[in-house]
């Protein structure tokens, strides 16, 4: 995605904090925004466009209103987490009752128990779709680009404990952003009182963040895409990545 948009004429800089470590254990989400985001916004300056996929959004969210970018942009980014299912809430709370001692004693929460909550939230289509790669030819095209997705889903870093910690129970549980109790640097986010251009990106089609999350405001682009598909779909290139361009392109005019 990121050579997608460089070749569209834009100088896309990826941010990556690297694999979490115990040693990081008390670092939570808004630790993240704090360390990592608003250093960012402060090296590239005043003319930097903040953009935030999934979570990463819903840190975006917290950085624009702390360090107000020139723009924001929000791909698949939950915000008012009442939005998912009763049911789903209640499972990944479970879910982390039952995983954090083990993550209290590691210091981060694993990426294994992050993929348990991927198919807690949908379990048939996951299977699914694994029946479907059982009649593909491997090494086709198809069969490949399969294979690169699946290891782009299942690569990821663990989260720091506070990090998992504040998902889980916080976020998902208790709903704090979306209720306007979460605070980050002193200060409780409202993502109301953001006063950049912003660009809210959301799937009518996304099992994992559902579009009932999204928080309402800013400009709204609805694709039908799914949450993994909207980024590196076969889709993606004409579909997000061409709004993506066009949209921060008309911000840096």
């Amino acid at each position: 995605m990121m050579l997608g948009l460089a070749r569209r004429g834009l100088d896309p800089i990826l941010l990556d904090w690297g694999t979490a470590e115990a040693s990081e254990c008390d670092l939570d989400i808004g630790g993240h925004v704090e360390r990592y985001i608003l250093p960012a916004l402060e090296m590239v300056g005043s003319d930097a466009l903040l953009a935030g996929y999934c979570l990463g959004g819903t840190m975006c969210i917290a950085a624009a209103a702390l360090h107000p970018p020139r723009a924001l942009v929000l791909v698949a980014a939950p915000w008012d987490f009442s939005g998912f299912p009763s049911q789903t809430r209640n499972e990944l709370l479970e879910l982390w009752n039952a995983t954090e001692p083990l993550a209290r004693r590691l210091g981060v929460l694993p990426a294994e128990v992050l993929q348990l909550i991927f198919w807690r939230i949908d379990p048939a289509r996951t299977i699914a779709k694994f029946e479907q790669f059982a009649d593909k030819d491997p090494n086709s095209i198809e069969g490949r680009n399969y294979v690169a997705v699946e290891d782009w889903a299942n690569g990821g870093p663990p989260l720091t404990l506070a990090a998992g910690r504040q998902l889980m129970d916080e976020f998902m549980s208790q709903n704090s952003t979306g209720e306007n109790r979460w605070s980050v640097g002193g200060q409780i986010i409202d993502p109301a009182k953001i006063s950049c251009p912003l660009l809210n990106v959301i799937s009518t089609t996304d099992k994992i963040t559902p579009a009932a999350s999204a928080w309402a405001g800013g400009e709204s682009l609805p694709l039908t895409e799914g949450h993994v598909g909207m980024v590196v779909g076969r889709k993606a290139p004409q579909s997000l990545w061409a709004h993506l361009a066009d949209w921060v392109s008309e911000q840096r005019v």
